[in-house]
């Protein structure tokens, strides 16, 4: 066992919290007992809010009447951050929760934080890993192995009115598939009065991220961080980078982009019928679909021509078992963390949220059921994200610290369409700010 002291940086709002964890095992050093019995309490701190905190809540009843030696206390800890930062802060303090939910920007964090176990090391057989869907199970493994349980897991599509395309003359069956397209589409609907911008993005730093991959260009160096070195400079300020903002700064001068803030704040003037497209997190369709009066069209991401096929990439959180509890807790954790993975809870999952269920007997039920025919809406992320490449550039980025990676490239993004600054000059100095980040992470972490 080697000794490490890990530092690391969480951004949250303007702050900089540091929390030091003392040594970090060797990889797969532990294994749950054979002749072990699952029992006693297991905190989760989740960031599930409103709605999904009653279906959260409801899985742990259900589990604990099936395992009644087992407690499973589920705890709403505010958002992806704030629940991150509070469990950074208990394993400091030597009182951990045993399961974590981190936001997939939190991914690299975790897996250098020396505080966590691995969750292969706990299966002896009771899941397939296989049975994750593949562009999940990509995003959450190094060197082919999984490390957290995913849970929900979503990617960014595209959402838009067919009311006011046919108001339009648009055919409402025919989304735009190209950068082009969008814009073309937005001034018809636009000029004929029906609303007064065209598109706007939940995430836009996100989205930013997810051109990269959609279009199977890197992000970062070292494979997006994947080929067993960490990611040590960012990509994003090429030809590809520059080309994604010199559009969206085209289409905001213009007013067909209209700025909706940095997380879902978008949402609600989309519903009210203020512009026409959303690009935004598939978690977002069963809200959206409850609360629009009008037709909601959903499609796959636009692209720009001239780049590979790529994919869309992985977004939501997964659920980290953290050390410091007994064999029994652990055993009852990795219970409960299999009884999240089954197919029933996968499917009720996404049928009330919209986020993917995490294995492929899941979708299976669900299209042999009709679900599909009768909500097609909710399969076109699936059809965008299946039919994409598994390429490691497609599979999305592991970055130190990308939490305040992921803020930088946001404060760049409201430069270059609110305050319409040179996209080129913006990107090169974010780039700047963010290798310094992850130099800084790199000499930490080793």
């Amino acid at each position: 066992m080697r000794k490490k002291v890990f530092t690391v940086l969480l951004i949250l709002a303007t702050s900089v919290m540091l929390f030091s964890t003392g040594q970090k095992e060797e990889e797969g050093s532990y294994s749950l007992p054979d002749d072990v019995k699952s029992g006693g309490t297991v905190t989760f701190w989740h960031a599930m809010s409103g709605s999904k905190t009653a279906i959260v809540d409801g899985y742990a009843e259900e589990f604990m009447s099936l395992h009644p030696e087992i407690k499973v206390e589920a705890v709403y800890s505010g958002s992806y951050a704030e629940t991150v930062t509070k469990g950074l802060a208990a394993i400091k303090a030597g009182k951990p929760p045993v399961l974590l939910m981190s936001y997939e920007v939190g991914t690299q964090t975790m897996l250098d934080s020396g505080a966590i176990i691995p969750i292969y090391t706990l299966n002896k057989g009771e899941i397939d890993f296989n049975d994750v869907t593949a562009p999940i199970a990509n995003y959450y493994s190094v060197n082919g192995k999984l490390n957290s349980m995913p849970f929900n897991s979503s990617t960014a599509m595209l959402y838009y009115n067919k009311d006011m395309f046919r108001a339009a003359g648009l055919d409402p069956d025919v989304p735009p598939k190209t950068f082009e397209e969008v814009y073309e589409y937005s001034k018809k609907i636009m000029d004929a009065g029906h609303a007064r911008g065209g598109i706007s993005f939940g995430w836009p730093a996100w989205i930013f991220e997810q051109m990269h991959a959609y279009h199977n260009k890197f992000y970062a160096n070292n494979d997006n961080g994947r080929n067993g070195n960490r990611a040590s400079e960012v990509l994003f300020n090429g030809e590809l980078g520059v080309k994604i903002l010199t559009e969206w700064q085209k289409w905001a001068k213009a007013g067909v982009l209209s700025y909706g803030g940095r997380t879902y704040k978008a949402n609600d003037p989309f519903i009210a019928g203020e512009f026409a497209m959303l690009v935004q997190s598939t978690s977002s369709l069963a809200g959206i679909l409850k609360s629009a009066d009008f037709e909601v069209g959903t499609a796959f991401l636009p692209k720009m021509p001239g780049y590979e096929k790529g994919n869309s990439v992985i977004g939501g959180a997964s659920i980290w078992l953290l050390k410091g509890h007994s064999d029994e807790v652990n055993a009852a954790a990795w219970e409960f963390l299999q009884y999240l993975f089954e197919e029933k809870n996968a499917v009720a999952w996404h049928k009330a949220t919209g986020y993917f269920p995490v294995n492929k007997r899941a979708y299976g039920k669900l299209t042999d059921e009709g679900w599909f025919n009768k909500e097609p809406r909710f399969r076109t992320a699936f059809d965008q994200i299946l039919g994409g490449s598994n390429s490691k550039a497609a599979s999305g980025a592991l970055l130190g610290n990308f939490v305040e990676i992921r803020d930088i490239m946001g404060a760049a993004i409201e430069d270059v369409v609110v305050n319409m600054k040179d996209p080129k000059t913006i990107l090169d100095a974010a780039k700047v700010k963010c290798d310094r980040v992850l130099s800084d992470y790199i000499s930490t972490a080793e």
